[in-house]
């Protein structure tokens, strides 16, 4: 089939290719920068790429377009986790500010960027190479990104989470090789087609595809990976990792299941999906119970939390789809705005990762110790934040869809959550003059603007949710 390319196929990419000419534009800049002023110069250029790319992908909202045959969709749905995963690493890149050497810092934003056109282009794609394509791209850099901090566990990151995400790649290309073999093409359109209802390299196939995004979104049984890797992975990138990851993964299953399946396929072919999705709400949140460090006891948060939003997604209901956005975006303003306190305590040692120097904050930096709780608050879905609303509302989806039991699944995972979340604030607050704690530090206003602004977007989606509209995927 021959696809006739325009001006308007290439202007669908514009947001991406902005974001990788940035991270160009960052290293040339490193190049003749002097020493002194290129970590600020690094992130400033990366922030003014990603503002510019954000404002440009805006435009596309509420405007279907296909293009490339296809390959690539442009609209509402794709912009919101476009723009999610822009907040992603703009949150992620300010705190480079307080973390990392300054000879590194050019190379390891350039990646961060690169790895977010991956997930940018995971967010539109309309065929399985473009998702491919878009995974890949992410995680070919965060490989790097993982290994990138001067200690043992950062290179043990790396290589696990290269071994392990390559196993299950494979298991998501072979699927995809099957369902090509099914619908004879590679585009999500395709498959669309009722009479591969019958076809038994459609089911194979599609199960195939679904393992590989299981590890993606780090759903039990394959979140082992998950902890370690978070742990040892600079802090700047954990936090990039723990959103942008989930953003494209999630927009892709998302289209999968709302436009990519023959009519009768999705109820039982997804049914072991929404079965993991609430053992991990339970499991994540366990996890979290015997944890010592931050780093690892957000990766068990997150593997809850995307149990919370894929349970929205169970009955392909289109407020399922807006509520499972919404629980997103708010999970990426608690998740950054954790982070981001993290690396106001942090040197390059990354103290704010151990839970010990939380031990006493509120007596050093009762900032600090305040923002933390509301974040903290916010993930173990308490009012007056969005957490609370946004859990709220996928009560109320999984219940009208026939999903009761997912959500006493997100009740039993919340309440085994709230003595996690809780320990970390009780230890802030507790008097202890022998306390090991670490100031918040006092010459990063990038880590602080971060960790404000998080903190009035969590409470503001609360009284304020944005209204989705045109937000369900099209594959045409």
């Amino acid at each position: 089939m021959t696809v006739n390319v325009t001006s308007a196929d290439w202007y669908a990419l514009a947001p991406i290719s902005i974001v990788a000419i940035t991270a160009l534009v960052v290293l040339l800049a490193d190049l003749f920068a002097p020493k002194h002023v290129n970590r600020y110069l690094a992130i400033v250029l990366a922030v003014l790429g990603i503002v510019v790319a954000a404002t440009d992908c805006k435009a596309a909202y509420a405007h279907d377009f296909a293009a490339f045959g296809g390959a690539f969709i442009v609209g509402g749905f794709s912009v919101v986790f476009q723009e999610i995963i822009l907040i992603a690493a703009l949150g992620s890149v300010v705190l480079y500010g307080a973390i990392g050497k300054d000879d590194r810092i050019a190379g390891a934003i350039a990646l961060m960027l690169w790895s977010a056109c991956g997930a940018m282009l995971m967010a539109g794609a309309g065929s399985l190479m473009t998702i491919f394509l878009g995974i890949e791209l992410l995680s070919l850099a965060l490989y790097c990104l993982c290994g990138l901090a001067d200690r043992p566990t950062a290179r043990e990151a790396a290589f696990k989470y290269l071994i392990l995400s390559s196993v299950a790649s494979g298991f998501m290309l072979y699927g995809m090789a099957m369902l090509f073999g099914a619908s004879g093409s590679v585009a999500l359109a395709d498959l669309t087609n009722p009479v591969l209802a019958s076809n038994p390299l459609l089911w194979i196939g599609g199960g195939l595809f679904l393992v590989g995004i299981s590890f993606k979104l780090s759903l039990v049984p394959f979140h082992a990976w998950s902890p370690d890797v978070y742990e040892g992975a600079p802090l700047p990138v954990t936090a990039f990792m723990s959103v942008a990851t989930k953003a494209g993964t999630l927009a892709v299953f998302a289209r999968f299941v709302y436009a990519a399946m023959p009519s009768g396929v999705a109820d039982r072919l997804l049914l072991p999906i929404w079965i993991v999705a609430g053992i991990s709400m339970i499991a994540g949140n366990v996890g979290m119970l015997a944890q010592h460090d931050l780093k690892r006891l957000l990766a068990y948060s997150g593997i809850a939390q995307i149990g919370y939003m894929l349970a929205a997604l169970a009955g392909g209901t289109a407020l399922g789809m807006r509520y499972a956005i919404f629980y997103l975006a708010a999970y990426t303003f608690m998740n950054l705005g954790a982070f981001a306190i993290a690396a106001l305590i942090s040197d390059d040692a990354e103290q704010g990762s151990r839970l010990a120097n939380y031990r006493g904050l509120a007596q050093k930096s009762p900032a600090a110790a305040a923002l933390m709780t509301v974040f903290l608050l916010a993930l173990a879905g308490l009012p007056p934040t969005a957490g609370f609303l946004g859990k709220i509302l996928i009560l109320s989806t999984t219940a009208s869809a026939g999903y009761v039991w997912l959500g006493i699944a997100l009740i039993v995972g919340t309440a085994i959550s709230l003595y996690a979340y809780a320990k970390i604030i009780r230890a802030m607050y507790q008097r202890d003059e022998h306390a090991h704690t670490h100031a918040a530090h006092p010459f990063v206003p990038l880590a602080w603007a971060s960790a404000i602004v998080c903190c009035v977007a969590v409470v503001v989606l609360t009284f304020v949710p944005p209204a989705l509209r045109d937000v369900l995927p099209l594959v045409r």
